[in-house]
């Protein structure tokens, strides 16, 4: 059996941008959780300016990771 290696893509305190939401603002993300379960997902919970909270899939070696729904770190 095939073991599937997690590679994280964003950690707590990353600030992100939404490429295709523009109007949600700038965003932090505030906690992020993986599970221990081999081949688990890994979510990250993200606050943006607009006052919501998101939560996204943060394994990138998902094609549903967030960096494949528009999610950009910002560079300082």
């Amino acid at each position: 059996m095939k073991e599937e290696i997690r590679r994280l893509y964003l950690k707590t305190g990353d600030q992100v941008v939404h490429k295709r939401y523009p109007q949600w603002g700038f965003g932090v993300v505030i906690e992020e959780w993986n599970s221990g379960v081999l081949g688990g997902m890994s979510y990250v919970r993200i606050v943006f300016r607009d006052g919501q909270t998101r939560v996204f899939d943060n394994n990138f070696a998902n094609d549903c990771c967030c960096y494949y729904a528009g999610l950009r770190r910002c560079e300082d």
